[in-house]
């Protein structure tokens, strides 16, 4: 089979396309041929091996599995003999733990994993493109945020994969949404919920008088310390990348203080808090309260640009990888959508 492979940590050149051995499931496992997979900032760090902590959970030196992707929409194509839940023929969605795996045509993984049937209403793209960004907004604003009906929450960085997803859940939620974004992208994120929306190049949120139950930094490009005037009294500051001030605050205000900073590995739960996580957003996603957000699609040969595309930290939504199992064209054609 096809696979996109990265036996070093670098630049998006080390992602190679070559043909690997297809997988057989073993008693437990699903096997399913994956038909769209995602590129997120995220990858764009475990490629890099960045930050250098990171490495002592996917490799020290260099990846330890060779084949990157944590995202996945596909079809059952077989199942070992002890799997109950899934057969052959069922359209699923799912991802896997931080080591990868789905950059190819095929994938093997106990069905223990985060693996659900794929809302009927999406197609592989779309249900492949909300995994990432859904699960992880929904663990900072639920878990970490506490969001509760009627408070005021700030998401910067509102039109990326985590913050457009962060948008729509917190309006699910009942708050009250201010989204941050670059003009370009101010539509975006007031059609998906947001009741009001600023254009970081204008206005610093930071000075403008107001104050949020919740801000929500959804692309760590601020810091606690320059939001915190803009908390108000238990508000609390939520950041999706870790870093030493980060690390810092969180120590300092979880003793002192009645704001506070939170930062959460959403990645490394274990599956079953997963799972939970994607059978609250399935229904969402059913109704369509939880819309896909698409900015560009690649084939699987050209994972590489894809990932140049997402390290110029510009898209909006998420970038979908379409695997054609029957050549590439198809998804060439498709490179991009709205």
């Amino acid at each position: 089979m096809k696979a996109i492979v990265a036996t070093a940590y670098g630049s998006p050149d080390v992602l190679q396309l070559q043909e690997v051995a297809k997988p057989t499931p073993k008693a437990n496992e699903v096997l399913v041929r994956i038909n769209a997979t995602t590129v997120t900032a995220a990858h764009g760090m475990m490629r890099q091996g960045a930050p250098l902590y990171g490495r002592l959970f996917i490799g020290l030196t260099r990846p330890k599995v060779a084949i990157p992707g944590t995202e996945l929409a596909g079809v059952v194509e077989a199942v070992g003999e002890a799997v109950k839940h899934f057969k052959p023929g069922d359209q699923v969605f799912g991802a896997t733990d931080i080591g990868g795996g789905c950059y190819a045509e095929y994938i093997a993984l106990p069905e223990s994993e985060p693996l659900l049937l794929k809302p009927a209403n999406l197609t592989d793209a779309e249900a492949a493109s909300l995994l990432d960004g859904a699960t992880t907004a929904l663990h900072f604003l639920r878990d970490q945020g506490e969001i509760r009906p009627g408070q005021k929450i700030l998401i910067n960085g509102a039109s990326g994969s985590v913050g457009s997803a962060a948008v729509q859940l917190a309006r699910h939620f009942g708050a009250e949404v201010t989204g941050v974004c670059s003009i370009a992208n101010v539509e975006l994120v007031r059609g998906l919920g947001a009741d009001r929306v600023i254009d970081y190049t204008q206005e610093d949120f930071t000075q403008s008088g107001q104050r949020y139950d919740v801000i929500f930094d959804a692309v760590g490009k601020s810091s606690f310390s320059r939001c915190k005037g803009a908390l108000t009294e238990h508000g609390r500051y939520l950041s999706t990348v870790l870093g030493l001030p980060i690390l810092l605050q969180m120590l300092w205000t979880s003793k002192f203080g009645s704001r506070k900073a939170k930062f959460a590995a959403s990645g490394l739960r274990p599956a079953n808090e997963k799972i939970a996580d994607l059978r609250f957003l399935k229904p969402l996603m059913e109704t369509g309260e939880l819309k896909p957000v698409i900015d560009r699609c690649y084939p699987l040969e050209e994972v590489a640009e894809a990932h140049r595309y997402v390290d110029n930290g510009h898209k909006k939504g998420n970038v979908v990888i379409l695997v054609a199992h029957n050549g590439a064209s198809e998804a060439a054609q498709q490179r991009e959508t709205a």
